[in-house]
């Protein structure tokens, strides 16, 4: 298998040039990449230094550099040294200073600073990951929704397609073995949503996840007698809790991750 070094020169984080890096390898068979990024370029001498290194180790250069000055000098290096190299900010930004009749600002780094939603989206997707699956029950009172269910009832996947729409999200697996934390009984009721299911349907789906495993079908865990029980103890705890429910048996994650919402902008305002 054919390997090839990258380097990644930016005056920002360099994600970018990474991200077109990738989506253009997975076009070639039999080729895998080294991505070295070195990010916050924003001197000539750190550049020279850069592509001498690529010279010497045979990588390829790929770059995101607005500052003109800092993009002329790398592509004069590139040639001098024979480096092959991509300058993805140049072209573009040229073309379009020529179709809007405006000249861009050079600044590095503005689509991070003006996108205040990047970082907000990069929080709630990190919040959700920390406080999956009721593993830190202190996420519970700081999420703006906390989601409930058995397991199975697709709360994980809920958790980060509402992360990206810059929701912080907790969620709570409920099993008749394990109290609950003490956070959900506290927390405002209208932050909380159960995921409630048809027996049938999470009978179903606990069968396929067992023989994707490679387990026996018809463990406990998939019977339909245990099913209830946990169902049960569900309603118990929702009821308790007073906290609306939604039916995922029918629904795809979206129209789920919709519902709650619009339900939850509603109920912001009483929060």
């Amino acid at each position: 298998m054919n390997e090839q070094r990258i380097y990644v020169i930016s005056d920002s984080v360099g994600e970018t040039a990474e991200l077109v890096i990738k989506a253009a390898v997975s076009q070639f068979k039999n080729v895998t990449v080294d991505v070295e990024r070195f990010p916050y370029v924003n001197d000539i001498k750190s550049v020279e230094e850069i592509i001498t290194a690529a010279k010497e180790n045979q990588a390829m250069v790929v770059f995101t550099l607005v500052v003109p000055e800092i993009r002329e000098t790398a592509v004069r290096l590139l040639e001098t040294e024979g480096v092959p190299y991509v300058d993805i900010m140049g072209p573009v930004l040229t073309r379009m200073e020529d179709v809007f009749q405006s000249s861009p600002v050079y600044e590095p780094g503005l689509v991070h600073k003006l996108d205040e939603d990047y970082f907000k989206r990069v929080e709630a997707i990190e919040f959700a990951v920390k406080y999956d699956d009721g593993r830190d029950p202190r996420g519970i009172l700081r999420a703006d929704i906390v989601l409930i269910g058995v397991s199975r009832t697709s709360k994980t996947p809920l958790s980060q397609y509402l992360a990206l729409k810059r929701l912080r999200v907790a969620n709570v697996p409920i099993v008749p073995e394990v109290e609950p934390p003490e956070e959900l009984f506290q927390v405002n009721p209208k932050k909380c949503f159960g995921l409630r299911i048809s027996p049938e349907q999470l009978n179903h789906i606990r069968k396929e996840r067992l023989k994707s495993l490679g387990l026996a079908a018809d463990a406990n865990y998939a019977q339909l007698d245990r099913i209830q029980e946990e169902l049960n103890y569900f309603e118990s705890i929702v009821q308790k809790i007073g906290c609306p429910v939604i039916d995922v048996s029918k629904r795809a994650v979206e129209e789920t991750a919709n519902i709650i919402i619009e339900q939850y902008y509603k109920n912001k305002r009483n929060f």
